[in-house]
């Protein structure tokens, strides 16, 4: 008796609490409110089967309870308890599967006049683009993906000139207007999914999956993630704010075209090296794990993060500099930094990559931007060839505090004299380095691997470069004079 009123009360408490609770679906904000309906039919015919499951048990634990000098009555068949059981479950599977094949073919059968939105997800980041002037989206694809280019558009494809790219997480669209919305993944399985809109898709890497909707209502919604994709998950949101027509156009004149965002990859400078760090940032998802404002993540947070002491896993402690950030880049597990785990992966950025991604992370420091406001208002050789350090990626492999690096550190390199892998020795004079730079397998230092590449610099750059690190020699920047003799 006691099991059969438990049973009952289980009854009553789920239909109250489905009746009185206080969360339901939010209001729809499309017009895909027949989303809502069929949801509501599932609902109901699994809820009368629950009821009806649990009441019979009920019954059944009461009616047919032991008792004693009673014994069961054995009935192997019953052709109409198992006729309409079978007719009951099939009309409750066909009642809960129709309305859904209905509402997906809408989902995907698209209005002709839809005005179309590619969003492409990465780990852990969301982009964005919309149509130009000519209306039609250019080719892309992931073998064109580069720092330049991190949505991979085809650059021959003259359709894709005008093309508007949205490369941050939040993205505007008219209200009550169809659009059409293309999935694209450069890397794993992600989900595109706005509870809101009741749109919701996978994103399969090398497919293009696609649903359309009409934003009904304006206002500001979520992006989220609804298909696990990695150890950064949870921090792969973003926002759709739906506003009036004319306020959808006139944000939308303001963004980059295609064209323009490649014509100001062409134009290095500082603040386009910035720029360029910030755009691989936000293309890489480097911003799902290290925050910006100082807030705790997944990995350390970026602010006020160069120029600082860090205690690392195995209980050493390491300032961070370009040396440091080059090497946690490239290979982020060398020196972990203590409460945070190792799942970053390693990235394969070039020299001009890693220079403009270390002088973004160095732009959120104050140490960091004294560096960068210096190197915008001296004009002196030197400064010039820390920007070409910097912009090349040099300190990655070169140090310039004696600390051990791939390559000879430049910390009181110039005066010096090296030995050299044939056993041969070299003064580091402004010959050798020039030959160095321009033909770095000619003479390689010992101990070191013969990894480097040519650099086709100019006279300009070269003499810049050189006097950069006959600055890190310190209190000789002369060669006539000594140098310390110390080697990395």
């Amino acid at each position: 008796m006691a099991i059969a009123i438990i049973l009952m009360l289980l009854v009553v408490a789920s239909v109250l609490f489905h009746l009185l609770a206080p969360w339901h679906l939010t209001p729809a904000a499309s017009n895909w409110g027949s989303i809502d309906t069929t949801l509501l039919i599932t609902l109901v015919i699994t809820g009368i089967f629950f009821i009806a499951v649990t009441v019979f048990m009920a019954v059944a634990v009461i009616r047919f309870r032991h008792r004693e000098g009673l014994r069961a009555a054995y009935q192997p068949e019953n052709k109409r308890l198992e006729f309409w059981l079978i007719v009951v479950t099939s009309l409750g599977i066909m009642g809960m599967l129709a309305p859904g094949l209905v509402v997906y073919k809408d989902f995907v059968q698209v209005p002709k006049d839809a005005y179309q939105l590619e969003v492409i997800a990465q780990q852990w980041q969301w982009a964005f683009r919309f149509a130009g002037q000519d209306g039609k989206l250019g080719r892309a694809g992931v073998n064109w993906v580069d720092s330049a280019n991190p949505l991979g558009l085809d650059r021959d494809d003259p359709t894709g000139q005008d093309d508007v790219l949205i490369r941050s997480n939040e993205v505007r669209l008219p209200l009550n207007r169809p659009i059409k919305v293309l999935l694209r993944s450069k890397d794993v399985l992600h989900n595109f999914y706005i509870p809101q809109i009741r749109g919701k898709m996978d994103m399969v890497p090398g497919m293009v999956s696609h649903f359309w909707f009409t934003p009904t209502q304006p206002g500001k919604y979520e992006i989220l993630c609804a298909e696990f994709c990695g150890v950064g998950h949870f921090n792969m949101r973003g926002h759709l704010v739906v506003e009036q027509p004319d306020a959808f156009g006139r944000w939308l004149a303001g963004q980059q075209t295609f064209a323009q965002t490649l014509q100001a990859a062409a134009r290095p400078s500082q603040d386009s090296l910035l720029e360029k760090g910030r755009q691989l940032v936000d293309s890489h998802g480097c911003s799902a794990c290290h925050s910006q404002d100082g807030s705790t993540s997944l990995g350390p947070g970026w602010k006020d993060l160069y120029g600082r002491t860090e205690q690392l896993a195995d209980g050493s402690s390491v300032k961070v500099d370009d040396a440091y950030l080059a090497e946690s880049i490239l290979d982020p597990k060398a020196r972990l930094v203590q409460g945070f785990p190792p799942v970053m992966v390693p990235y394969t950025f070039n020299r001009d990559e890693l220079g403009a991604v270390v002088a973004f992370v160095k732009s959120l420091s104050e140490a960091g931007r004294k560096e960068l406001d210096a190197l915008r208002s001296n004009d002196t050789p030197s400064v010039k060839g820390q920007q070409l350090a910097e912009k090349h990626g040099c300190l990655a492999c070169h140090s310039v505090d004696g600390a051990t690096g791939v390559g000879p550190s430049w910390y009181g390199l110039y005066g010096r004299t090296e030995t050299l892998a044939d056993g041969k020795q070299v003064k580091v004079d402004e010959a050798y380095l020039k030959q160095s730079v321009i033909e770095p397998a000619a003479m390689i230092v010992k101990g070191f691997a013969p990894v480097m590449p040519a650099y086709t610099l100019n006279d300009e750059e070269l003499n810049a470069l050189i006097a950069y690190i006959r600055s890190r020699t310190p209190n000789d920047a002369d060669p006539g004079k000594g140098a310390p003799s110390q080697s990395p």
